[in-house]
């Protein structure tokens, strides 16, 4: 039996290339509504979004208004009218529309649906999530999909994965892996649950202090076998790449 046969898996940055995602939505967005598309338009894009999503983290702000609220404060920062409701809908359009994976991603989830029980869980919006997990092929690998947005509680609100655990039947919580690319909101998260975590440093950020270190890091999906599987689960994805190779 596997070492943790029950994964939590985020979705954008970890299965999912969110960067990718965002970088064609917003310049199709921006296109769109006739606005500067150039690279200093979509960082000032970037940072009213990843400040707006710490928020979001911290309880300061609720989804509905985040989601659009970005949009209003770029059109201020560009000084131009416009309406940031339907920027947001139509930049949500395009982004569920971008499913593109993270390396390595499709490959692992499919070996390790096989040994352990999967589950998205995401902060994302619930519509674009959706699409996204669909289209990207991961969907027929996880069991259950937890989004914020329905659940109620954001990430890293320990609420969030205790409700997720309740909704799997998992009885053994020292045998659940939290994995997540965010420090903030998988990792810590999933300490606030008292739930090992696995953080997936995948562009070799520096790692946190002691205190806040996470049970296990990757720096690729491969790495992720060792941790969740046994020998013999390891053996048979050997074998499985072997007669690949023939």
């Amino acid at each position: 039996m596997a070492h943790y046969y029950c994964l939590l898996l985020d979705m954008d940055g970890t299965l999912l290339d969110f960067e990718a995602a965002e970088h064609k939505a917003i310049q199709e967005t921006l296109e769109h509504f006739e606005l500067p598309s150039d690279h200093e338009t979509e960082m000032l894009y970037v940072e009213i979004n990843k400040e707006l999503w710490a928020a979001l983290e911290k309880g300061q702000i609720k989804r509905d208004k985040l989601v659009v609220e970005r949009f209003a404060r770029l059109l201020k920062k560009l000084e131009r009218k416009g309406s940031a409701a339907e920027m947001s809908a139509y930049y949500l359009d395009r982004l569920g529309s971008h499913p593109d994976l993270i390396p390595g991603a499709l490959e692992a989830v499919r070996e390790l649906s096989e040994v352990a029980t999967l589950a998205i869980a995401s902060n994302g919006v619930a519509k674009v999530q959706a699409s996204r997990l669909r289209d990207s092929g991961l969907e027929p690998y996880m069991d259950e999909v937890f989004v914020s947005e329905k659940m109620g509680v954001e990430k890293p609100n320990r609420r969030f994965f205790e409700q997720a655990i309740r909704t799997l039947g998992i009885e053994h919580r020292d045998r659940v892996l939290v994995v997540g690319d965010s420090l903030s909101a998988d990792i810590k998260g999933g300490q606030n649950a008292g739930l090992a975590t696995c953080w997936c440093n995948f562009h070799q950020q520096p790692e946190p202090e002691e205190g806040n270190k996470p049970t296990h890091i990757i720096h690729n999906w491969q790495e992720l076998y060792s941790i969740v599987m046994e020998e013999d689960e390891l053996q048979n994805v050997g074998l499985k790449n072997r007669k690949h190779q023939f």
